[in-house]
């Protein structure tokens, strides 16, 4: 897929999908003179499990917060399951939200926490009971029934926090940062754990979070906002490999960026002379532009080879000296300076240098990279 067919994709995306399960038409948010949220538009599948992802302050909270009702609208609409919910006050919705902070009430057992929502709507006792201990058996802490959250672990309280959102069976359940307050090892199991348990409850649910990690491994598509705007929508795959924008390159995961012109236009392939490189980059498909426009490469980490000696028809490729290594376990992640100054990143496997003795530092190597690994962008 090449930049042009990158951006058809993210617009096609991003047009309201009359048949969505959530739609959010031209959304405007703004306090003030400060504008949060500018003119989204977005929809999203019954029983999607879907991420808004960005760096604090790009809108996606307040977007959050709409869907909820605790943020009124400035302009736009907000449909949920074909009812607009402009005139509806948050506890109207058929939404739940689970905060960051997991608010449980200190003084109340995990059961009353989570029975809680369910006394304020007058609900009978025996149906509390029943739901209370459905939901308790789905997020397997039945036997913590009667603990208070201080007896609980982190992992445990974000359970009960989770099975008191839904307990309520929302039609939509909204999470807010909801794995902020764990630790890496716990974080990444609990989102597994979480995955699977919205799989059984069959609920739509839409997450914010600010951690490209977590997006890429709990959603089936996600939304990269900045400043207030949907810059790219698509699957976790898409937006990684085909990123459409500079700033969705460099927002999820790593890249290497490179700024350049078009030299050669052809069809099927072309060619960007680039300062930072030594010779021109050859690129295996044709991109919509006239002859020198500036664009700037994106290439990933794991897509350069690291080698001792100059490659073999290999285009694409620069010498330079190893200028730092980070050991990550399963790879080796090595930053490599160029004769321009520029740093390379390039992620070599560990089991790369199995038999092999790995560069060290101030060591001369040669960095290379497919011509097919290449994305362009051109904003």
């Amino acid at each position: 897929m090449n930049a042009a067919q990158a951006q058809a994709l993210h617009h096609a995306s991003t047009a309201p999908d009359a048949d969505a399960f959530v739609r959010i038409v031209d959304v405007v948010k703004k306090f003030g003179e400060a504008t949060a949220v500018a003119g989204v538009n977005l929809s999203v599948a019954r029983n999607e499990l879907f991420a808004l992802l960005g760096s604090s302050g790009c809108g996606k909270s307040t977007l959050l917060r709409m869907l909820a009702g605790f943020e009124e609208v400035t302009s736009g609409r907000i449909i949920i399951d074909g009812e607009d919910m402009a005139a509806l006050p948050p506890y109207k919705r058929p939404v739940n939200m689970m905060f960051q902070s997991y608010a449980l009430f200190p003084h109340m057992s995990v059961a009353a926490n989570i029975a809680f929502g369910l006394k304020q709507e007058k609900i009978g006792p025996r149906e509390i009971d029943e739901r209370v201990a459905d939901v308790l058996e789905l997020v397997q802490m039945s036997k913590y029934a009667r603990r208070k959250p201080y007896q609980l672990s982190g992992g445990q309280q974000q359970r009960v926090a989770l099975a008191r959102s839904l307990v309520k069976r929302p039609k939509l359940l909204l999470l807010d940062e909801p794995m902020s307050a764990l630790d890496k090892q716990i974080r990444q199991r609990t989102q597994i754990e979480l995955v699977n348990i919205l799989d059984k409850v069959g609920v739509t649910c839409m997450m914010v979070t600010h951690d490209q990690e977590e997006a890429m491994t709990m959603a089936t598509r996600l939304a990269v906002m900045s400043e207030g705007r949907i810059v790219q929508l698509g699957t976790p795959h898409e937006v990684y490999e085909y990123p459409n924008t500079r700033f969705s390159a460099a927002f999820i995961g790593s890249t290497n960026l490179f700024d350049g012109n078009v030299s050669v236009d052809n069809p099927d392939h072309i060619y960007v002379e680039c300062a930072a490189l030594p010779q021109p980059v050859f690129i295996s498909h044709g991109i919509t532009g006239p002859l020198g426009m500036p664009v700037t490469l994106s290439i990933r980490p794991e897509r350069v080879r690291l080698t001792r000696t100059a490659p073999d028809n290999t285009p694409n490729q620069a010498p330079g000296k190893v200028c730092n290594i980070a050991y990550m376990g399963s790879y080796t992640l090595y930053h490599v300076q160029l004769a321009s100054g520029k740093n390379v990143m390039a992620n070599v496997s560990t089991l790369a240098f199995d038999n092999v003795d790995p560069p060290s530092y101030d060591e001369e190597v040669f960095v290379s990279w497919a011509p097919d690994a290449v994305t362009v962008l051109t904003k």
